[in-house]
């Protein structure tokens, strides 16, 4: 349908919660989830990196998530993440909201997604390891919450262009 402009760090309506999806929605929400696609597959031209987007990082504040990994599509609504592992792990995090920085942050290294798909069929799926980090990083989105509320400390800040000096995961 469109490409969408991504709401950038500063913006306030990306620290706002979304709203259910509700079954009655189900067919208003098919442009929504065409124009998420089409915004990541934009953004991942134009930066070489993007793997999923949540509808609040365009401006509808509902709870969907879109994830496009190699040929493969997955469209979450109403997401609920379970089962959080006592392991954590550190990861450089990084946002389309902000697209030239990247921010040290703790994430789980294994939950479950509970969903409902485009069909409003009930689904769930294990995550581990990058899946894992991705999607506590969407749900955040859903919350109202953004990568850098959730920076480790101080020095957890850096541009892209000085990952080079960063240690990696």
């Amino acid at each position: 349908m469109a490409i969408r402009q991504v709401l950038l760090l500063g913006n306030p309506q990306l620290y706002h919660e979304s709203e259910a999806v509700l079954a009655e929605e189900l067919e208003t929400i098919q442009s929504v989830v065409v124009d998420l696609h089409d915004t990541l597959m934009n953004f991942r031209k134009q930066y070489g990196v993007g793997r999923a987007i949540a509808a609040p990082q365009i401006g509808v504040m509902k709870r969907l998530v879109y994830m496009s990994i190699g040929e493969v599509s997955t469209v979450f609504i109403n997401p609920r993440l379970e089962d959080m592992s006592e392991e954590r792990m550190e990861v450089w995090d990084d946002c389309m909201c902000f697209p030239d920085l990247l921010v040290k942050v703790v994430r789980h290294t294994s939950c479950r997604i509970r969903y409902r798909d485009r069909n409003w069929k009930p689904s769930s799926m294990a995550l581990r390891g990058d899946l894992s980090e991705l999607l506590q990083h969407e749900y955040d989105h859903l919350d109202g919450v953004l990568a850098v509320s959730r920076a480790m400390d101080g020095r957890s800040f850096a541009l892209k262009s000085q990952k080079k000096f960063l240690k990696t995961r």
